[in-house]
């Protein structure tokens, strides 16, 4: 089977469990680190010329990171598509176990089986604090309702105070987002690449914790490490003045 993947997440799961079945990436898949196969775009504007040239029996897509008309130019080119839409813990590793095992993995891989591990024994109903989590800036983004990261998050004793709004990335104002009064401001170094220096100072005197974004986004190899990562990165507040 040829394989191209338009998700970075789903690039590192293929090609980690089974080596020699991708053959196409996006320019933003990062992970293996020493992953060689071409490269078709990013994963909102593919080059789907390409992609359509390297005769994939199957190509991986997101409803979060594609877009719906690039999905809808593939399957009227007849090329296979999957979509994956992982809204849960619970729910990104029943997906990537479902899509190794169509794609001929002949037993769950042995990242899959610690992550399913690790996150098993966190506690049921942790201690929450009450948070925003922007994504992004310029104009500011937040995780809303019905995120795979915010119910991460929720694992971890983080409480989204945006969970409860209608959309899935609100863009409040700044002011709005101070008006939270939140308890912690989780600030994740993708998309936006928040820092020490950018970000922290928009919210004076609220703790804030600057976590890895590929464990907090990414579902494969990343989530068996992801709950003690996380846990570390949370617990280690910066305040601004």
């Amino acid at each position: 089977m040829r394989v191209v993947s338009l998700v970075p997440s789903l690039t590192e799961a293929v090609a980690t469990t089974l080596p020699g079945l991708l053959v196409g990436a996006t320019d933003w898949c990062t992970h293996p680190v020493d992953l060689d196969v071409p490269r078709v775009g990013g994963t909102k504007y593919p080059d789907l010329d390409r992609i359509r040239a390297l005769r994939p029996d199957l190509v991986l897509l997101n409803v979060e990171e594609n877009r719906r008309d690039d999905a809808a130019a593939l399957t009227a080119a007849g090329v296979p598509i999957r979509v994956t839409y992982p809204r849960t813990v619970d729910g990104a590793l029943t997906e990537l176990a479902e899509l190794l095992r169509d794609l001929g993995s002949a037993a769950e891989p042995q990242w899959l089986t610690k992550a399913r591990r690790a996150w098993a024994a966190l506690p049921e109903t942790p201690v929450l604090r009450r948070a925003v989590v922007p994504v992004w800036r310029r104009p500011w983004v937040v995780l809303g309702a019905d995120t795979f990261a915010g119910d991460l998050l929720r694992r971890l004793g983080v409480a989204n105070a945006y969970a409860g709004q209608p959309e899935r990335y609100p863009r409040p104002s700044l002011s709005q987002l101070r008006d939270q009064t939140p308890e912690l401001v989780v600030l994740p170094d993708e998309p936006y690449r928040f820092t020490r220096d950018d970000g922290p100072e928009a919210f004076p005197g609220v703790p804030c914790a600057l976590v890895s974004g590929r464990h907090l986004t990414w579902y494969g190899p990343s989530l068996a490490e992801a709950p003690a990562l996380l846990a570390a990165q949370l617990a280690d507040l910066h305040v601004a003045r």
